[in-house]
């Protein structure tokens, strides 16, 4: 019995309701084979009966019965010719022959038709059958794809398809779909780590708030000094806060995209963001080298100087004394480009990548000292993908790093540049 189930659930067809690729192509074959196969049995017959009628139904009898010669002499027997007698008599047996021959073609034909017709309709349903089960056994990896796609979970991302069998089409559509699971799963795992991770670097200045609180609360001879210095380092903690989550907001603004992008020159930019940042370089010991050129780029500029931003403080707070950063901007086949390399630490390059991820920090072997928040080069690298720019990396031997920043081209013509009046000297300079 398990067979003969087996063998209905193979050949049982779907849901009049549920028109399947199955179903549609066992049509279509069926469909394809039937009218093949007409055609086949209307060239044969045309075929079949231009052979037996020839040129008509004359040609099948006058050449099968040829007129007897008596003799071969001159005059009435001599001629060739048959006596006038036997001409009537053989054109009323060729006239009986050829009713006949007429009949027993029509009859044959007749039934070449119907034969063939039956040979026919029987091919076509065996058609359908084989085209049923050919295209069950073609669409089996896409079943396999089908019910993988409704068991996964976000605990199940580990498990793939692997399908076997010839480098077609469909095992391409599956190992496309391995990808993507694979894909998913590491983005699932690098979103639990970023939780986990935010929720450690939050539960931090909360927990430092919570115990200088207690500590001041439960000391019996707190001062006004004490109490007031207890509550300047909770403000701290408290800054420390604001300033982590602006820098997750800003984050997650970075991956959610730019839906208006504005021109804004890049070169600029920069020029804004170094010269607020000399007085840190230089209480730092670091020495800033600038060269800007004018750099056309689209995008948001709020989040464009929010890259810039971080790019040039990782260089000053990650280098060396008496240690160097240079910033340049320019363009390349009308792409703005912006430079940033600092001297420093030696990083490893196989550590490079790790420096993006958030909260991922290795002060320990550059600075000896855990300073910022971690995301730093996460939200650059978000703020990159944003604009559609490309960002690369490279470790110096000697230590320190390079990051360019090349943003996609602008159309269009370049906006006017706003003139200033000119300054005399000794004249104080506008305000910014």
């Amino acid at each position: 019995m398990s067979v003969l189930a087996r063998l209905a659930g193979r050949f049982a067809l779907p849901h009049p309701s549920r028109r399947t690729v199955r179903a549609r192509l066992t049509l279509l074959y069926g469909a394809l084979f039937l009218a093949s196969g007409a055609t086949l049995l209307a060239m044969t017959y045309a075929l079949v009966q231009s052979s037996v009628w020839g040129d008509g139904p004359q040609s099948s009898t006058s050449g099968g019965l040829p007129s007897p010669a008596v003799g071969g002499g001159t005059g009435a027997l001599g001629t060739g010719q048959p006596p006038e007698g036997a001409a009537v008599a053989m054109d009323q047996l060729s006239e009986r022959a050829q009713r006949a021959l007429a009949q027993q073609n029509s009859t044959m034909m007749h039934e070449l038709l119907v034969n063939s017709g039956i040979a026919l309709a029987l091919m076509a349903v065996v058609s359908i059958a084989l085209g049923w089960l050919v295209s069950g056994r073609i669409l089996r990896p896409l079943r396999t794809i089908t019910v993988a796609a409704r068991n996964i979970s976000a605990t199940s991302l580990h498990e793939r398809l692997a399908l076997d069998g010839p480098d077609d089409e469909l095992k391409q559509l599956g190992d496309t779909f391995d990808d993507l699971l694979g894909r998913l799963e590491a983005a699932f795992r690098a979103q639990r780590q970023f939780v986990a991770n935010a929720s450690h670097e939050l539960r931090t200045p909360l927990a430092r708030q919570r115990t200088l609180g207690q500590v001041a609360l439960a000391d019996p001879g707190a001062t006004v000094e004490s109490l007031r210095a207890a509550h300047e380092r909770i403000l701290v903690a408290g800054a420390e806060q604001e300033r982590l989550i602006e820098a997750l907001l800003t984050l997650t603004r970075g991956h959610t995209g730019i839906e208006v992008r504005r021109p804004f020159d890049l070169g600029r930019l920069a020029h804004e963001v170094v010269d607020a940042r000399r007085a840190e370089a230089g209480s730092r010991a670091v020495r800033l080298r600038t060269s800007f050129s004018a750099a056309r780029a689209a995008g948001h500029r709020p989040l464009a100087e929010r890259l810039v931003v971080n790019l040039v403080d990782n260089a000053i707070r990650y280098n060396v004394p008496d240690g160097t950063v240079e910033v340049t901007t320019g363009t390349s086949e009308g792409r703005a480009v912006l430079t940033v390399s600092n001297t420093g630490p030696v990083v490893p390059p196989d550590a490079v990548e790790r420096l993006y991820q958030p909260f991922e920090r290795l002060t320990a072997a550059r600075t000896g000292r855990r300073e910022g928040l971690g995301l730093g080069l996460s939200i650059v690298r978000a703020i990159a993908a944003a604009h559609d720019a490309e960002l690369t990396t490279a470790a110096h031997p000697e230590g320190g790093l390079t990051v360019t920043v090349t943003l996609p081209a602008v159309a269009g013509p370049p906006p006017l540049p706003r003139h200033r009046p000119a300054q005399q000297a000794g004249a104080p300079a506008p305000p910014r």
